[in-house]
Formats: structure tokens, C-alpha cells, sequence
């Protein structure tokens, strides 16, 4: 598949699920485009404004099989990844999968659940794997898990640990949507009998799996490289960040880069590809500062003034198009 066929295709993706979710089409792109990276992504804001109806409309819409597990206070490791039960009739120990064996899982409210739970995702999304009871289990291909978060209500909550922050290849928040996005939900909930809008599939695993090896093979020139780099670099620099961009987080920018090229249908990357991005795949790995915390610094604010401050190289380009 070339890069023109695996644009239509997302296109095509991202326009069946705005079918169902009314909501801002760049945001929809970033989770696509974390897909589209091999990652996962985050989505953080108040209950009601559609996250949950994303993940079900993207899995829909790419012919993958959806799982969504609500997490909560009392949820255990097992609940997640599954356990060995005992069959009367063979006598034996069977293995029941837990909802992680799907390709596209919902993890609802994940910061309602403690830590040791949390802590069960960590292999799967950084392995595509899961161990349980000694025995290590390859979870299905593709696997892509989209974690929902309210930042609002804290009662009842556990943190993410910053390790596992640093598994989302991007944090996005959906956002309320405008007075005419909310009148056209009302319209659509006006024309139909039941509660949630469906959508159709427009892919299959196969041709997923077609359009995400595309990435692999866009350009993405030295200069770029540098500037992904710098970008990065100078997130640790700044007085207001104590830890800044792990390693991990500048090759996570990179390959998103790659996938918004993708969907622009390009075979190379161009800056505004990295400053797009930058916002959501680099904000959620900063830790502040003690004071910065205090005087509650935007993470994303941060990101901005590194942008401004990193010398944009310029770039040959085949199109106009960004």
C-alpha cells in the first residue's frame, strides 16, 4: 500500500466516526495517529463529552475487536488480564482470557483503580504481552489501548505513575464541543431511536495492518532529525521542569510525525508535522518543578515555549500540503 491509499483509507476511517462523535476532527487524528505509531493514547476530561464513544467508534470503524473494562477501586490484576480456572469435567486448569486479549481496549476511568492493577497494563502496552501465573501470553496484533481519565473528581483515585504516563504516545482531551456541534447532537439523537449512534466498519485487521506499516517507510530528513531532537533536549533545560523528555518520548515524537504524515498523505515529514504533535505527546511526560507545581504551570504551556524557542529548520518539500 502506498502512501496515497493509506490517506484515503484513514480518511475514510475518521470520517465514518465523526459520523458518530461530534467533536473537533484534529482530535479524532491524534488518536488515530497514535494507532497509527504502534502506541496508545490517553484521554483526559469531564464525564459525558464522548471519550468512551470514541473508542468504540475507532475500533468499529478500523474492523478490530473492541473489550472495555471499567476500573475501579476494587478491581484486581486477574479481572484485567484473566486467570487459570479449574474444568469439573476435563479435570483440569483452563485459562479464561480477561478482556486485555483484544486489539482495541478501553480502559475507563484508569485512574480509579490502585496502582497494582495499573501496574498489569505496563507489559501489554510496552510488550504486547502479558504474563500471567508465570506464563508469558502474546496479546493480539495489533494491540492499541486508549485509557480514559476525569480530571475533575479526584476522590477515590491513583495517579498515574510517571512510567506509565510514558507509555501514552499521546495525551488529548476531547473538549465540550461548540453551540452548533452540540445542536447537531441533539439533531442526531432526534432522528434515531436508540441512546448511541453506530457506526460501520470501513476496514479489516488486514488492511490495518497495511496502513500502519506505511509509516514506517516515510521520509524524515536530517535536519528533521535534529529538530525532533532539539525539541526534546530543551524540554530539560527549562527552569520550571524537573524531569523532562525521556528518550523514549523523543522516539515517540518522531514516529507520530511519521503517522500525521501519513495521514496527510506525504512520504516525508515537515515541521509543522512535529509541531503539531509536540503539545500532546510530549506535555504528560514533563514532571514540574515544586514551584511550577504551586503556581499550576500549564504542562502545555511549556511545550509551547520550547516550540518557540527551538529554531524551525527549513525543509524541502514535493507539495504544499501540511
Amino acid at each position: 500500500m502506498d502512501v496515497t491509499a493509506a490517506s484515503d483509507e484513514c480518511d475514510a476511517v475518521l470520517s465514518e466516526v465523526e459520523r458518530a462523535v461530534v467533536t473537533d476532527r484534529e482530535f479524532l487524528e491524534t488518536v488515530l495517529v497514535g494507532f497509527l505509531a504502534d502506541g496508545h493514547v490517553l484521554l483526559e476530561d469531564v464525564p459525558g463529552t464522548g471519550k468512551t464513544l470514541t473508542a468504540r467508534s475507532v475500533a468499529t470503524a478500523l474492523g478490530l475487536e473492541f473489550s472495555r473494562i471499567q476500573f475501579t477501586p476494587d478491581l484486581l490484576p486477574a479481572d484485567v488480564l484473566g486467570t487459570h480456572v479449574f474444568n469439573e469435567k476435563s479435570r483440569e486448569f483452563e485459562f479464561q482470557p480477561g478482556p486485555i486479549f483484544a486489539n482495541v481496549l478501553l480502559a475507563d476511568e484508569i485512574n480509579r483503580a490502585p496502582p497494582k492493577t495499573q501496574a498489569a497494563l505496563l507489559e501489554a502496552m510496552e510488550e504486547g504481552q502479558a504474563t500471567i501465573d508465570g506464563e508469558t501470553m502474546e496479546l493480539p496484533e495489533p494491540f492499541f489501548v486508549i485509557a480514559t481519565q476525569n480530571p475533575v473528581e479526584q476522590e477515590g483515585t491513583f495517579p498515574l505513575p510517571e512510567a506509565q504516563m510514558d507509555r501514552f504516545v499521546a495525551k488529548a482531551g476531547i473538549g465540550y464541543p461548540d453551540e452548533a456541534g452540540e445542536l447537531e447532537l441533539l439533531r442526531r439523537r432526534a432522528g434515531r431511536f436508540s441512546r448511541s449512534p453506530t457506526v460501520e466498519s470501513v476496514l479489516d485487521a488486514e488492511r490495518v495492518q497495511a496502513v500502519r506499516a506505511v509509516a514506517e517507510d516515510v521520509r524524515v530528513d536530517d535536519d528533521l532529525l535534529q529538530y525532533v531532537v532539539s525539541v526534546a533536549r530543551e524540554t530539560r533545560e527549562d527552569r520550571r521542569v524537573e524531569v523532562g523528555v525521556s528518550p523514549r518520548g523523543t522516539q515517540r515524537l518522531f514516529e507520530t510525525a511519521r503517522a500525521r504524515a501519513v495521514l496527510r498523505g506525504r512520504e516525508y515529514v515537515v515541521p509543522e508535522d512535529v509541531k503539531r504533535l509536540a503539545p500532546n505527546v510530549l506535555a504528560h511526560r514533563l514532571v514540574l518543578t515544586p514551584d511550577a507545581a504551586v503556581e499550576n504551570t500549564d504542562k502545555r504551556e511549556v511545550v509551547g515555549d520550547v516550540l518557540d524557542s527551538v529554531p524551525v529548520p527549513t525543509v524541502e518539500t514535493q507539495s504544499p500540503s501540511t
